[in-house]
């Protein structure tokens, strides 16, 4: 509340919603802000806020997880997200992933593919990736491996392999049965 009157002695438009709408990850925010623990290499860090801030006063749409600020780094990838001063510039089109798939030459190819299509979330990213460190040096795998790779249900997994495909990382195999695939990509 006073947070909100603060902002709005500067001379923003600051109404409660957004804070109910995203409490929870308002305070883990602050509580990142405020916390390290140098013998895990844990340092503070207000890009959660700032983030949370970014939608609030400058109308962005950046999505706010809070599995993004967890500490195990599980669910994140190294990569500091860009919060800069600019918006950036993706001239409203849609990523065209019905044309030719992209030619995965290297291991370290396949993050930067998925972090190059910003509808993935970080949760699918980090889910793909995990799969692609199990499952990548596989000949084909199915819907069930998935399962027991992320601990999924039936449903979640299906989706993620249809992700997968989409976006080129997966094709399907033939003479193995239906619902067998395998990354375009293969471990080293």
């Amino acid at each position: 509340m006073f947070f909100i009157k603060y902002l709005r002695t500067l001379g923003f438009e600051a109404t409660n919603d957004i804070f109910a709408e995203n409490a929870w990850y308002f305070r883990n925010a602050l509580v990142r802000a405020n916390y390290s623990n140098l013998q895990k290499g844990i340092h503070e860090t207000t890009e959660y806020v700032e983030i949370f801030l970014r939608n609030l006063l400058l109308d962005e749409n950046n999505e706010l997880h809070n599995r993004e600020m967890h500490i195990s780094g599980r669910y994140t990838f190294k990569r500091k997200p860009n919060i800069g001063d600019g918006k950036p510039n993706i001239g409203g089109k849609k990523p065209n992933i019905e044309g030719e798939k992209p030619n995965i030459g290297d291991k370290n190819q396949i993050i930067e593919i998925i972090n190059q299509i910003a509808s993935i979330s970080t949760y699918s990213r980090n889910q793909i990736y995990d799969l692609y460190k199990e499952l990548g040096d596989k000949n084909y795998f199915g819907r069930s491996d998935v399962e027991k790779v992320l601990n999924l249900k039936s449903y979640r997994a299906h989706e993620i392999i249809k992700l997968m495909q989409n976006i080129g990382i997966i094709s399907p195999v033939k003479g193995h049965g239906k619902g067998k695939y395998r990354f375009n990509l293969q471990n080293e």
